[in-house]
């Protein structure tokens, strides 16, 4: 069997996208999957629990009213555990594998040596995933299968908005664990928002972000310690108008990590969610007017 059984009965990715796209948003989120195949699980030696660690634990639930306020929503079905695509295709460990890695791929990433490369191989605090080794073609399946075809539909969502507003923004949504600190140790924020240290977005854009959050009465820290994985800075090309913003989101806001239920903020973070969401599109509608090339 392959990725594609695995997600024969559920795709393994959705857009939810609303009737007419009123604004040049869209937004991501790659790491809320949580369907996990049952053959995946059978490899792993991780309970159904302790495998979601990694995993964003319904962010895309708390972005959903980006549909209703004009943008698309991207959205995984597959789990972090399972396949990674905010990462390069080929950031492949070759201690997981039985078979040799193709010479092109990425082997020495500081994710990998993490970990934590395209094909996972640890969870949460360091736990390893397999009993054993894998297959090669266990990565290339989920590789060719589910992480192409993600990055084509989100590459398509992106030259589309750019074409229709002649500029695009992608705000790619993840969560982050409790405890995490701020660089200099000092804070742990609620949100933490990323521009790859100023080369995906244009600053104002992010300092707009920033305010708008903080105006909510969160805590905000720019960068540090997350500037943006590879969708960030793949993306992201401000001087093209395309820009690439990062937002992560403290989990303890909405949810108790040890036994992954919602806590009774998580409607009201939703709701607030949705009326920063509003508030950004007035804002950046008005910046692109009056700046359209969007380069500093």
């Amino acid at each position: 069997m392959t990725a594609a059984a695995d997600f024969a009965k559920m795709p393994a990715f959705e857009v939810r996208s609303p009737a007419f796209q009123t604004a040049p948003f869209v937004f991501n989120s790659p790491h809320s999957g949580r369907h996990y195949p049952q053959r995946f699980l059978d490899m792993s030696r991780l309970d159904a629990t302790m495998i979601r660690r990694s995993e964003d634990c319904y962010v895309d639930e708390l972005f959903s009213g980006v549909v209703a306020c004009g943008a698309p929503l991207l959205t995984a079905n597959f789990p972090r555990a399972y396949l990674d695509v905010n990462r390069e295709p080929w950031e492949l460990d070759p201690r997981m594998f039985s078979e040799p890695v193709p010479p092109y791929a990425n082997i020495r990433s500081p994710r990998v040596a993490g970990g934590l490369g395209t094909v996972p191989k640890l969870v949460g605090e360091g736990m390893d995933i397999y009993q054993g080794r894998l297959p090669l073609a266990e990565a290339v399946s989920r590789i060719e299968t589910i992480y192409v075809p993600y990055h084509e539909r989100l590459k398509r969502l992106l030259i589309d908005t750019h074409c229709t507003f002649g500029h695009g923004i992608l705000i790619d949504c993840h969560s982050m664990p409790a405890g995490v600190r701020s660089g200099d140790g000092a804070l742990r924020p609620d949100f933490i928002i990323g521009d790859r240290f100023g080369v995906s977005a244009a600053s104002a854009l992010t300092e707009c972000v920033i305010g708008l959050l903080a105006a909510r009465g969160y805590c905000v820290v720019h960068n540090k310690p997350y500037a943006g994985g590879f969708i960030t800075e793949h993306y992201g090309r401000p001087a093209q108008g395309l820009h690439a913003l990062q937002i992560e989101i403290n989990r303890s806001l909405y949810m108790d990590e040890r036994t992954l239920e919602k806590r009774p903020g998580f409607n009201a973070l939703m709701d607030d969610l949705t009326g920063f969401v509003r508030e950004l599109m007035a804002i950046a509608g008005q910046y692109f007017t009056d700046y359209p090339l969007a380069a500093e």
